[in-house]
């Protein structure tokens, strides 16, 4: 199976490079694209440097315009979605490669950091509640954007989730339609958010597009009951 690892980015100059440079070294994956979603800085240079398929956008639209662009330019069977700031630790995800194409799941979530489903804070809390109640299902890693899946069912969902909504969309959408969701063990680290302005307002604005996304999947769910 061709592999393709599409990686949205937004102002990671200092960041992607290196994630790019872990992607590359893996046999498993074939093509590296990095999704630049309007980037103030470095990024798209970076990546390319690096040896990455750039595509970028000359506004911010959000965490799943780019995931879109990024697919509308992969060539592979499999994509495998990677956020720019792991660096080295990035190799991990042929781990949720192996996952898919050993039959074993339809989409991989990478499990790394604390697995509690709340208490951590409420973006995460409510991403957690939120799956649940439209599945039923535990995801201890609602908000991991590292997911591996094949084409054919990406094809298959509407993904009409926007901005940072897009985990939660993809985990609900997935479970929804019968496909098979395994959160798989990794090592991986992120850029530790810190507790400065910038933070708290990315932190701000990632709760209120899940909480728009789970008041319309509401809605959807009440206009259908029967009278």
């Amino acid at each position: 199976m061709f592999v393709s690892a599409i990686v949205p980015a937004y102002n990671e100059e200092g960041w992607v490079g290196d994630t790019v440079a872990a992607l590359r070294s893996l046999a498993e994956i074939d093509e590296v694209i990095v999704s630049d979603d309007g980037s103030q800085d470095r990024t798209s240079a970076e990546a390319q440097g690096a040896g990455a398929i750039v595509c970028r956008s000359n506004v911010n639209r959000g965490k799943s315009q780019a995931l879109r662009e990024g697919v509308f330019m992969a060539r592979g069977d499999v994509f495998a979605f990677v956020d720019a700031d792991l660096r080295e630790t990035a190799a991990g995800i042929r781990k949720l490669i192996h996952a898919v194409q050993a039959g074993e799941t339809d989409m991989a979530i990478a499990a790394f950091g604390s697995d509690r489903p709340a208490g951590l804070g409420l973006t995460k809390s409510l991403a957690y509640w939120g799956i649940r109640y439209f599945t039923g299902e535990k995801m201890h890693y609602p908000l991991s954007g590292q997911r591996v899946l094949r084409r054919d069912l990406w094809n298959r969902l509407s993904f009409s989730g926007e901005g940072f909504a897009a985990e939660v969309e993809l985990t609900i959408e997935c479970i929804r339609k019968g496909f098979r969701v395994k959160e798989i063990p990794v090592r991986m680290s992120h850029r530790l958010g810190g507790n400065d302005l910038r933070s708290f307002l990315h932190r701000g604005k990632q709760f209120v597009e899940i909480l728009r996304l789970l008041g319309c999947r509401s809605a959807q769910l009440f206009h259908k009951v029967p009278k």
